[in-house]
């Protein structure tokens, strides 16, 4: 292991939530929860200030509702929160080419290998320069952790949380971990840590002053010396710049279980579309298809087929969901629908029986096209069989026009709008036909609200605003923060 805590480990502050707080100038200071907001939904997270009513990530939001009533609940707007985090990465990448991203808000940094840092002074230098060039570019906070693993840099950002900085000198960890739960430990959950605690371990000491038989007889081999060497603080796990995608998915969770067949197929076939085009955004292929199903009881099923190639077309992916569906029983009722695709390669193979399939399609269509352009040129008659020189034309029934009544609008909590008069602004409830809303920007104050009619010509959707005015942003060339 190193004997300089040159790993850095970020993790972003309630990430979500804060970023609504900066984004929405009325929340700042006030418990917010991100996460879905129907009746099976979850809280993705909750900002510190609703934390101090008890909740947090991973929560049902009925619960959460029922413990912070006053809160604001809103819905998730991935594309800002992805735009912040490439700011965020692209702050961490000008330190070192060995950036691991774990998710959208936290990563490991070698900063040795970016040659930064090589002991604690500059390690501290490199941590603290860090979190204001956050600030100043995204106008958010972020924790920071040092030390000479991976394990103990995550270790020490949680405890610098929030908008902190800790650093483990190295030499110190097993004095620091031996108080701590087994479940700071990674890979310790709730079941492991309901096996220790039947085994009368509590603590990572406790851990470390078993032994390695112990935790083996208690855990199996692999788990329990690799639970062994880490209660002794050794993890010699590198920083991983790029991390191999397994498998890319998608799946909806329904406020009310399905019963129609129908739109149950509708559902996997609309899910099989949105997986290929996350597919094809991240430039892979896949083999096999896999459908999976949580019905009323929450029992889940998954079925999969592997197909001869990998494939990145949408009509093989639906074809192939739409196939699996037909051996899965829902009369019941479903809750959860899924499509995913696994076996990802960087080419294709098409499948030649839905290509064939295509291409036959398509050369229908356009014998259809070619015969409605000759009637057209023969202005328009039907061909009839001619009797006494009279051509007999077919008369088609006039059946009267249906009105179609367009679909209510549909506005999402805490999504930007853009109204003629008043303009940008953010949703803060909609139902009974009217919609909400709260008129203010990242840099203004806060704004006052307005309701309106949901079908308002008026009123548009809007994409979300930069949290930081660009004359505001610090370090918008690289040189910026080299020269630093």
């Amino acid at each position: 292991m190193r004997t300089a805590p040159t790993i850095l480990h970020l993790d972003m502050d309630a990430f979500y939530a804060s970023a609504e707080q900066a984004a929405k100038p009325s929340l700042r200071g006030k418990a917010v929860v991100v996460g879905g907001l129907g009746p099976r939904g979850v809280v993705a997270t909750a900002s510190y200030e609703a934390r101090k009513f008890g909740v947090h990530s991973a929560m049902p939001m009925g619960q959460a509702r029922r413990l912070a009533p006053n809160a604001a609940y809103l819905v998730p707007r991935f594309g800002l929160y992805r735009e912040v985090s490439e700011q965020v990465m692209t702050l961490l990448r000008r330190l070192s080419p060995l950036v691991e991203p774990l998710s959208l808000d936290e990563a490991f940094v070698d900063l040795e290998a970016g040659g930064v840092a090589d002991d604690r002074a500059s390690a501290l230098a490199v941590g603290e320069r860090l979190r204001a060039d956050i600030k100043a570019v995204t106008g958010l906070t972020g924790s920071v952790g040092l030390a000479a693993s991976k394990m103990l840099a995550k270790i020490a950002s949680e405890e610098a949380k929030p908008d902190g900085l800790r650093l483990i000198e190295p030499g110190t960890e097993r004095d620091l971990l031996a108080p701590m739960s087994v479940r700071t430990l990674p890979g310790v959950g709730p079941a492991t840590g309901d096996h220790l605690r039947r085994g009368g371990i509590l603590t990572v000491g406790e851990i470390a002053g078993a032994g390695e038989d112990e935790l083996v007889r208690l855990l199996g081999k692999s788990h329990g010396s690799a639970l062994y060497a880490m209660a002794l603080a050794r993890d010699e796990r590198p920083v991983v710049a790029e991390r191999d995608t397994k498998s890319v998915s998608v799946e909806d969770t329904y406020d009310v279980d399905i019963h129609d067949r129908v739109r149950v197929r509708g559902e996997v076939a609309r899910l099989a579309d949105r997986c290929v085009e996350r597919l094809r955004a991240a430039g892979h292929s896949g083999r096999t298809i896999v459908l999976k199903v949580r019905r009323f009881d929450f029992s889940t099923l998954t079925r999969s087929e592997t197909l001869r190639g990998p494939t990145d077309d949408p009509g093989v992916v639906r074809e192939a969901a739409a196939r699996l569906l037909e051996s899965v029983d829902t009369t019941g009722g479903v809750r959860l629908l899924g499509v995913g695709v696994t076996g990802l390669a960087d080419y294709t193979q098409e499948d030649l029986f839905a290509q064939a399939q295509a291409e036959a399609e398509a050369v229908e269509a356009q014998e259809a096209r070619e015969a409605e352009d000759q009637g057209e040129e023969r202005g328009g008659e039907a061909p009839g069989e001619s009797v006494g020189g009279a051509v007999e034309v077919p008369v088609t029934p006039v059946v009267p026009a249906v009105p179609v009544v367009p679909a209510e609008r549909r506005w999402a909590a805490g999504h930007d709008v853009r109204h003629a008069e008043y303009g940008h602004g953010w949703v803060q409830g909609s139902g009974l036909g009217r919609v909400t809303v709260r008129f203010e920007t990242p840099v203004s104050a806060p704004g006052r609200v307005r309701t309106f009619r949901t079908d308002d010509p008026a009123l548009e959707p809007a994409e979300p605003l930069p949290l930081v005015a660009p004359s505001e942003e610090g370090l918008e060339a690289p040189e910026a923060l080299e020269a630093q």
